[in-house]
């Protein structure tokens, strides 16, 4: 029963701060609900005895991608930005474009992995430890998905570069 309340919190919390982050007007406090959210994905990687992913979770989110966020955010001085309109006009489309996206990604997730069981058990997991277990299956099976993840980090990185240098012209 205590287990039930306390995955229903962290569920309800991280739902409740995702909403709050992408629809605060103020883009630094949608940052620090962020922030907050990522805390909360981490208690609940925590809850779910995964202590190496709850970890990451705290040193790269909640550390390294939240420090990018607000220096990328005092950067481009985003103030100016907030009183214009041209972004309120398109938000439909966004959405729309979002939603489809998340479709996809749903379908493809369900199609692939329903019923499909991973060749890690507890037993081999806590023998081997979880690090272990984590790094074999990122860089046996999983390697082309995380080399995709890393070019997609390296494009954002290379556009907030080129939006800086707009910015000083």
């Amino acid at each position: 029963m205590i287990n039930q309340v306390f995955f229903f919190y962290f569920a309800v919390v991280i739902v409740a701060m995702s909403l709050m982050a992408i629809t605060r007007r103020q883009v630094l406090h949608g940052v620090l609900y962020m922030l907050l959210l990522f805390f909360h994905i981490a208690g609940l990687y925590l809850f779910l005895n995964a202590e190496f992913i709850s970890a990451v979770q705290i040193i790269v989110y909640a550390g390294a991608i939240m420090v990018l966020f607000l220096f990328v955010i005092m950067l481009l001085n985003l103030r100016e930005d907030v009183r214009k309109k041209q972004f309120i006009a398109v938000w439909p489309m966004g959405l729309l474009v979002s939603s489809g996206i998340l479709m996809v990604i749903l379908m493809s997730m369900l199609t692939v992995h329903i019923g499909t069981k991973g060749v890690w058990g507890i037993a081999q997991i806590e023998r081997a430890t979880q690090t272990v277990a984590v790094g074999t299956v990122l860089y046996t099976q999983y390697l082309f998905p995380f080399e995709v993840a890393s070019l997609v980090l390296l494009v954002a990185i290379i556009g907030a570069i080129v939006l800086a240098k707009k910015r000083l012209r």
